[in-house]
């Protein structure tokens, strides 16, 4: 599980293709500090597995690797990264420290496109407060997508401002946007989408009263409620 809090701007070392799949080497000495083989680190919300040996992770270059399924190249932006790409980082979370974000399992539902990008207000100074972005938003998870409240994009939790069937559109504070990826993110480039699974346990929870046979069922062989 991760948080979506950002812990580092990474960047792509080299891919090696094999067969259908991918290994993948990162730089990230941030993420790379005490970790081990086997150890999970999300990139752009993805959550993969450090392959590394320990004599390779105790080499202090700041570098991992993890291979990429050809599944997961193909549900998520990861198959459009190149070498000198940024990506965001982040360690899985541990017990006992501050969930700034929301709950994320780093499994990515969907891939959106960025539609637009609009500055929001400047300060006396003429810096930018923030800034708008809308994404487009695939109908099977719309859903999902409630205003306030949470989604993570390219492994960033952020709270969604206005939510329609087919976009949806948060705003970014500075320190997202010198933080992320996504003060770079160019309109027409893919992200990955994650919706909060708090909503999808909702939904089975509600689904399991009205489909006869799931657990929870309330319904008699008739059709009338027990």
């Amino acid at each position: 599980m991760f948080t979506g809090i950002i812990e580092e701007l990474g960047e792509v070392v080299s891919i090696e293709e094999i067969g259908d799949s991918s290994r993948i080497r990162l730089h990230g000495p941030v993420v790379c500090t005490g970790a081990r083989h086997g150890d999970s680190i999300a990139v752009n919300g993805v959550c993969l597995t450090v392959v590394d040996s320990p004599d390779q992770l105790a080499a202090g270059t700041g570098e991992f690797s993890a291979d990429v399924m050809a599944e997961t190249l193909h549900r998520s932006s990861l198959g459009e990264l190149k070498p000198g790409s940024r990506v965001n980082l982040e360690r899985a979370m541990a017990l006992g420290e501050r969930l700034g974000g929301h709950l994320v399992q780093g499994h990515v539902d969907a891939t959106g496109r960025l539609l637009s990008r609009e500055p929001g207000e400047r300060d006396a100074d003429g810096n930018l407060r923030w800034e708008v972005l809308r994404f487009s938003l695939p109908e099977s998870i719309s859903r999902y997508l409630v205003e306030k409240g949470s989604i993570t994009v390219d492994g960033v939790s952020l709270t969604v401002v206005e939510a329609a069937r087919d976009s949806f559109t948060v705003s970014l504070i500075p320190a997202t946007l010198a933080l992320t990826t996504l003060g770079a993110k160019a309109v027409g480039e893919s992200v990955n989408l994650e919706v909060d699974v708090l909503a999808k346990y909702v939904e089975r929870l509600l689904d399991s009263r009205t489909l006869p046979g799931l657990p929870g069922d309330t319904t008699t062989t008739s059709g009338e409620t027990k």
